[in-house]
């Protein structure tokens, strides 16, 4: 795993570590923002079992070389969990292409409902997976045994053996509108549109703000539509608040990375994203507030 994970892919990890009883490695990253991909590739050994990474960070917007980590894992036999939940919507993303063994991805993340999301796992892995949860939907046969007074349960197929009960139904047909919707659009042309959005706000806020602090890399060819920022004097949620006022919604606050908030020295940072949504015209006025914000 790395230190700029979500903490929703280092919570479950720790928690199940101390139940089992195996050890986690954190690779480092850089003051940019960015993987040290050599610390990260130093600590995968015959001895590692899972290799668990973001796709992007969802504080700095930088997009991780999975497919790297993915070979580097399956030289020593590891399996590779890939967090897609901020790649899924944002840019095209090929399993096979990654030789990610497992990917999850979420709903509200890409113009669908919340409380809904998506596991990718290879076919062979989850043939020889145990189900996690029991109940209807996941079971082919449930037979009742006189002679020995027992019951004899067999799996359904994947996915529906990992399906226990009744589905989110209306979020799954919800979820499948915002992706065949985005699909009409073109993955490869929503990630384009992004970097457009990204690269205009960057140069404009630069060249207009004087008090503003961009955090993470300023390569634009290694990140998405994300950007941490902060005012100098104020904290990150005042500047929220103020551009709420405006009804422009940013978000403030360690967003669920605190690790990486360590490693950037911060105490919290105020985050702009932009979507397929989102406009020049937009950015002009976020500026415009944030040149106000700084008079303070």
């Amino acid at each position: 795993m790395s230190l700029m994970e979500h903490h929703s892919n280092i919570v479950p990890w720790e928690i199940i570590s101390k139940i089992s009883g195996f050890t986690i490695k954190y690779a480092k990253v850089n003051d940019n923002g960015t993987l040290d991909y050599e610390d990260f590739e130093s600590k995968v050994s015959s001895k590692t079992k899972l290799v668990s990474l973001s796709h992007v960070s969802n504080v700095s917007g930088v997009i991780n070389d999975v497919k790297r980590i993915a070979q580097v894992a399956h030289e020593h036999d590891a399996l590779v969990f890939v967090d897609g939940a901020q790649s899924v919507p944002h840019m095209p993303v090929d399993v096979r292409d990654l030789d990610a063994d497992f990917l999850a991805f979420s709903g509200h993340k890409m113009l669908g409902p919340t409380g809904i999301g998506a596991l990718y796992g290879k076919k062979h892995l989850l043939e020889t997976m145990e189900p996690f949860q029991g109940g209807g939907e996941m079971i082919k046969e449930v037979s009742f045994n006189q002679k020995t007074e027992r019951v004899g349960i067999e799996w359904n197929d994947p996915p529906w053996k990992f399906e226990a009960g009744t589905p989110n139904i209306c979020g799954s047909a919800a979820l499948m509108e915002a992706i065949n919707y985005l699909e009409n659009i073109g993955m490869s042309e929503v990630l384009k549109y992004e970097k457009m959005l990204t690269e205009y706000a960057t140069k404009t806020m630069q060249n207009c703000c004087t008090k503003l602090m961009l955090y993470g890399t300023s390569d634009h060819s290694l990140k998405c539509g994300i950007m941490p920022f902060g005012i100098a004097g104020l904290s990150s949620h005042d500047v929220a608040l103020f551009l709420d006022n405006y009804g422009i919604m940013i978000r403030s606050g360690f967003h669920c990375a605190q690790p990486l908030h360590q490693i950037f020295k911060l105490q919290s940072s105020a985050r702009a994203s932009f979507y397929i949504y989102n406009t020049r015209e937009e950015i002009d006025r976020f500026i415009e507030v944030l040149k106000e914000i700084e008079q303070f």
